[in-house]
């Protein structure tokens, strides 16, 4: 055999050798590979004798959706799902606790259920859903011990207050100077507090004028109590409004046509004042709204604003003529204990 055939059939033993190895190589990554996979866990399985929670709330504060829902004794952590119009209901987070903060909400109809785990267990969705819109800024519909009553979305913007150019002659020292305010989004009442609504939270009515949907006035040393009350019946967070946002809304907020009483220049449009009051007050909401659609922010009772010993007031009354229910107009000094039955109050609501 030539020196050549014998270097040519060297070289073919050669790259069959290398082709056996990389065969080797790639047969033991292979081996690897396999011996490396999880072994599978437990399996999951949907069982019945795991009940879901039989109520689901949600609430939104802010940003955000609080869900809660009623305790399973028998859970160990619970699933929430979430859907939004149209879309299937998806697992957004799990807690050992009955409650989740929802960060992200999306824009429109949020929907919520809830599922119980123990173990490898768990139940079937909740057929109790709770569901909040979240979107816009817009009015808000509350019940309180079977009252219902609405709270008007106030878009926070900047405003001119005090003795503005419309309040003419009649405007006080303690108007001036006329100065800019920007406020931030709040609710406030769409009317003033009702004999009602008092009665469903403090048990009694002390007003001197008897009637469910006359404004609460002669208000006792418990002002502070029934706000108290009020949060922990609703899980809100009211308020007495500040003097800046009682004028901000009172003069119509963003869309303010520069009305020198509450929606009008023409007081017996809005108001009941001494004018037309019959010495009394009269039922809320009776008057035209302003055009917020609030009403009797001019005249029936007076409304107490949130200050040093609350000791300020807004809006004139029954009693008052039509310079004292201006939208400019206040007073200082008097104290709710004082104030018989001229006094009322309007609830506030931040955002």
């Amino acid at each position: 055999m030539s020196v050549c055939a014998m270097c040519s059939k060297k070289t073919q033993t050669t790259n069959q050798m290398k082709k056996l190895f990389l065969l080797l190589v790639a047969f033991n990554g292979l081996l690897e590979l396999v011996s490396c996979q999880e072994e599978p866990g437990p399996t999951e399985h949907t069982s019945k004798s795991i009940p879901a929670p039989t109520t689901v709330n949600a609430q939104i504060d802010g940003e955000k959706v609080y869900v809660s829902w009623s305790e399973v004794t028998t859970a160990e952590s619970y699933e929430v799902y979430h859907a939004v119009e149209g879309s299937e209901y998806a697992l957004i987070g799990s807690t050992k606790a009955t409650q989740y903060v929802h960060a992200n909400p999306v824009k429109g109809v949020n929907k919520y259920k809830i599922k119980a785990r123990k173990g490898t267990g768990v139940s079937e969705l909740s057929s109790a859903t709770a569901t909040v819109t979240f979107g816009p800024f817009v009015d808000q519909t509350i019940t309180a011990g079977g009252v219902t009553f609405k709270m008007i979305a106030v878009e926070g913007g900047t405003f001119t207050m005090g003795a503005t150019a419309e309040q003419g002659s009649d405007a006080y020292d303690n108007e001036k100077p006329a100065h800019s305010v920007t406020l931030s989004d709040y609710y406030i009442g769409q009317t003033e507090v009702t004999q009602a609504l008092w009665k469903a939270v403090m048990g009694s009515n002390p007003s001197y004028f008897s009637g469910d949907n006359l404004p609460v006035e002669r208000l006792p040393n418990n002002l502070r109590s029934f706000i108290t009350y009020l949060n922990q019946m609703t899980g809100k967070k009211f308020r007495l409004p500040t003097e800046a946002e009682w004028e901000y809304a009172a003069r119509g907020g963003k869309k303010s046509k520069g009305y020198k009483y509450a929606g009008s220049n023409t007081i017996s449009n809005v108001a009941w004042y001494s004018g037309n009051s019959g010495s009394k007050t009269h039922e809320v909401g009776t008057k035209q709204p302003n055009e917020l659609g609030i009403y009797d922010m001019s005249g029936n009772v007076c409304e107490w604003c949130q200050g040093e010993y609350d000791s300020y007031y807004r809006g004139g009354s029954w009693f008052n003529d039509a310079g004292d229910c201006r939208v400019s107009f206040r007073h200082i000094g008097i104290y709710p204990t004082d104030a018989g039955n001229r006094f009322g109050l309007r609830l506030a609501l931040p955002k």
